[in-house]
């Protein structure tokens, strides 16, 4: 089975069903992964947009997305070293850590990555960063 690794920001696109939606539905349907962080970046936007993340996580499950079809990978020390010292190379694009937790799962895991970023092409890394809109 092909994985992706899913940012936060693909898969919230998934979920409001925003332009870019059937290229994270086709990676879902090969098998992909989403770090801790940005799992709980996902879970704060429904939190703060008024749902219930509880909710959220239990219909994904039901569906049998959640847990099968997108896997929550853990946060490893590894990572974060890899997360350290992707900063100075992003800090100019204005990265976040949960979009360099993502970047650092990609690399570790040598999958794509999926974003709604369209800078993270401008990096010269050593993982193939997928734009989906």
């Amino acid at each position: 089975m092909t994985e992706v690794v899913l940012d936060a920001s693909a898969l919230l696109a998934y979920l409001n069903e925003e332009p870019g939606a059937e290229a994270v539905e086709a990676a879902l349907g090969q098998g992909a992964v989403i770090g801790a962080a940005n799992w709980a970046e996902v879970l704060s936007k429904v939190a703060e947009s008024g749902g219930n993340p509880e909710t959220l996580s239990e219909a994904l499950k039901a569906r049998g997305l959640l847990g099968q079809a997108l896997r929550v990978l853990a946060l490893l020390p590894e990572d974060a070293l890899s997360i350290a010292n992707l900063r100075p190379m992003t800090k100019v694009l204005g990265l976040s850590l949960g979009d360099r937790a993502c970047l650092a799962l990609g690399l570790r895991l040598g999958q794509a990555v999926l974003t709604t970023d369209r800078d993270w092409q401008r990096l010269s890394l050593n993982v193939e960063v997928r734009v989906v809109r």
